[in-house]
């Protein structure tokens, strides 16, 4: 490596060290050192209420099961002209508010999709953290009704359960809860499925 790209490198080492100790002490009110610090931070960070929570690196397994049901999304979405993608990608909940999605997507020529972070999406998918679940089961789940995000899936390694919500009057009701032996059904997208023991089944 040349000397100017390893100084090059110290300089962005030591304006992110400094970054993170002047805002330590200022939580709650630094979005555009939020965006920042995400924007050069080397794992994933959510931004909510202003707080910024540090994600941990997701695992083989949380991987493998996160790309099975994108590939059909992918297939039942994009050849409509939609759009797919997997984390990272923020997504703006509201002001002072972004979260990082495992998997999200929106319609055709949506103008909510932005190059920085999207404004909003149609469905959204979190595979549940080992770490701390109630993330995935109760923060997002708060956060992506907030959002208006018409529905979400919570895809749980921890009891191989899939549960799919969807938005009615502000809040996330039940469309269904998917055990093995099933097949988990989007209330929005008209026809699609995906089983659930080949989600958690997957090597």
């Amino acid at each position: 490596m040349s000397v100017s790209r390893q100084s090059m490198i110290a300089a962005s080492q030591e304006e992110l060290d400094a970054l993170v100790l002047s805002v330590a002490l200022r939580q709650g009110q630094w979005e555009e050192d939020y965006l920042w610090l995400s924007d050069h931070a080397s794992t994933l960070v959510e931004f909510t209420d202003g707080y910024i929570d540090i994600l941990p690196i997701p695992i083989d397994h949380h991987q493998s099961i996160l790309l099975f049901p994108y590939r059909l999304f992918f297939t039942a979405v994009e050849l409509r002209g939609g759009k797919v993608l997997i984390a990272p990608l923020r997504l703006r909940i509201c002001s002072g508010k972004y979260r990082e999605p495992d998997l999200l997507l929106r319609s055709a020529h949506d103008v909510r999709r932005q190059d920085r972070f999207w404004i909003g999406a149609d469905l959204v998918l979190e595979v549940v953290s080992h770490d701390k679940p109630e993330r995935d089961l109760v923060g997002k789940r708060n956060d992506y009704a907030e959002g208006g995000i018409p529905e979400y899936w919570i895809v749980n390694p921890l009891d191989e359960t899939i549960t799919v919500l969807r938005l009615a009057d502000g809040a996330y009701v039940e469309h269904r809860r998917f055990g093995r032996g099933v097949q988990a059904t989007s209330a929005l997208i008209e026809g699609f499925a995906v089983g659930v023991d080949a989600v958690f089944d997957v090597e």
